[in-house]
């Protein structure tokens, strides 16, 4: 079984309720075991032209599937919580694969660890809650010298998922 962590998002609707569906979806067949959900943190959009705030959480499960077919797995679940890929940046949900064990992969539509991890404090934080001493495969770095080495451009700050 792989360790994997997981990254979801979520600026449309009922956000917290589409993060903690997406991670049950995860467990139905079997094939994933759901070990960790972090707490939500509520951030200010960063990268995109939207006035719509996220929820982001990260997720600690073990898996059978290799990393594409857990990738395709998400990918199912993002469509089937109504996420349309062709309708701007908005999201229902957004489910990336940020690190499988400690594979280095780069292929058309899978790159591992996930870009950008470094410099995204919704992810990090998160992240931090997890697995601060997990060190990123490609760079040699913890998730806690990750965090510390980033200064906050934008807001964010953990939330209860009463607050959703």
């Amino acid at each position: 079984m792989a360790q994997v962590l997981i990254g979801l998002g979520s600026n449309l609707g009922d956000r917290g309720a589409f993060l903690q569906e997406a991670w049950q979806q995860l467990a139905i067949g079997g094939m994933c075991k759901l070990q960790r959900l972090s707490s939500p943190y509520l951030s200010e959009p960063v990268g995109i032209e939207t006035d719509n705030w996220f929820i982001n959480a990260a997720g600690l499960l073990e898996t059978a599937l290799s990393a594409s077919e857990l990738l395709t797995r998400m990918l199912t679940i993002e469509t089937d919580l109504g996420r349309d890929r062709s309708k701007g940046d908005d999201r229902t949900i957004d489910l990336d694969l940020l690190y499988y064990d400690n594979l280095v992969i780069n292929e058309p539509g899978l790159i591992l660890p996930h870009p950008g991890i470094s410099s995204r404090l919704f992810v990090l934080c998160p992240l931090l809650e997890l697995a601060p001493d997990f060190l990123d495969p490609a760079t040699g770095l913890s998730v806690q010298t990750m965090h510390e080495a980033l200064v906050p451009d934008y807001q964010i700050r953990k939330i209860s998922w009463e607050e959703k």
